[in-house]
């Protein structure tokens, strides 16, 4: 995802049952994604535009693996969640043959606002609680700009909040995983460095890269090798420069700034993602997770996706 969402779903803070926050989930996950190689394929469920058991249907169609899903509203919103409704989900997805690679936690803030943050890290830590109950261990997310200078005061403030999801992170074997973009490689790897911990990743997105900061997605995972623990397989091309802060809404831009389009997200293999050099890129640090498809636009996504299916298998066999 790279437009920051601004889904203002409300989510009950009273308690919510931690239906799996335990130590068996906590194993089953830990191991759960590592055990494949060759690069499952996955795809976000979102990107179908259907109901929830359509959409999965038409996800094990394609042949694919996996799925990423969002919980931020409807069905799938934590306090439309309880263990019925989560078995009912579970069911559907693994009757069809599919596993969740990643559950999106992204409510579309970011950490960078102090007086924010602590309604949004227990939205957070309630959306990763529930994430193990659908046997994966990984929660997508954007945390917002990482300022270059990490005496920006905007750095303290989202160092704080990752620092408190890294801690539950870290106590449940599980992963929030920054969505890359907003940043530099080199920008996103100094944060993660200075929170001494592994349980804020990195979901990369190779296509985000290419389309704001202008970076080799390739050299990024080389970079980032010791965070990433899901990957998105989007592309795109840059049209134009334009401050990041401004493209994900941190900071307003003038009338005469916002003329012009910043960039634009490609089919699979029609962008400027170098996907050769990507994925043995990924080959080359031992990455074993998910290639997860994501299609933000377009109209007919499903033919978008499936084209893409066929794009990341040939890929593959190369």
């Amino acid at each position: 995802m790279l437009k920051m969402s601004r889904n203002e779903a409300k989510i009950t803070l009273d308690n919510h049952p931690q239906i799996c926050y335990n130590e068996e989930n906590k194993q089953k996950t830990e191991s759960g994604y590592n055990d494949m190689y060759n690069f499952p394929i996955g795809v976000m469920l979102e990107s179908f535009r259907l109901p929830f058991r359509q959409a999965v249907e038409k996800a094990a169609s394609l042949g694919v693996q996996g799925l990423q899903i969002y919980m931020t509203s409807g069905e799938m919103a934590p306090e439309n969640l309880n263990e019925k409704k989560i078995k009912e989900l579970l069911d559907i997805i693994k009757s069809n043959g599919l596993r969740v690679s990643a559950i999106c936690g992204d409510f579309g803030h970011g950490f960078g606002d102090a007086e924010q943050n602590p309604l949004l890290v227990e939205r957070s830590k309630k959306v990763l609680d529930l994430t193990l109950c659908f046997e994966t261990n990984i929660v997508t997310t954007h945390i917002g700009v990482v300022p270059p200078d990490p005496a920006h005061p905007r750095y303290a403030i989202m160092q704080e909040a990752c620092a408190q999801l890294a801690e539950h992170a870290d106590k449940n074997g599980a992963h929030f995983a920054v969505e890359t973009g907003p940043e530099t490689a080199t920008v996103l790897k100094g944060f993660l460095d200075s929170l001494n911990s592994k349980g804020v990743g990195v979901n990369l997105d190779p296509a985000n890269f290419v389309m704001v900061t202008g970076d080799d997605p390739a050299a990024a995972v080389y970079t980032l090798k010791d965070y990433i623990v899901h990957t998105h397989a989007k592309d795109g091309v840059k049209l134009l420069d334009r401050d990041p802060e401004i493209i994900y809404g941190i900071r307003k831009e003038d009338e005469v700034a916002s003329w012009g389009v910043a960039f634009r997200e490609m089919p699979l293999g029609q962008g400027n993602v170098p996907f050769p050099a990507y994925l043995k890129a990924l080959d080359d640090i031992g990455y074993k997770g998910f290639l997860t498809i994501e299609r933000e636009v377009g109209d007919n996504p499903a033919a978008d996706i499936a084209l893409a299916v066929d794009f990341l298998n040939n890929a593959k066999n190369a």
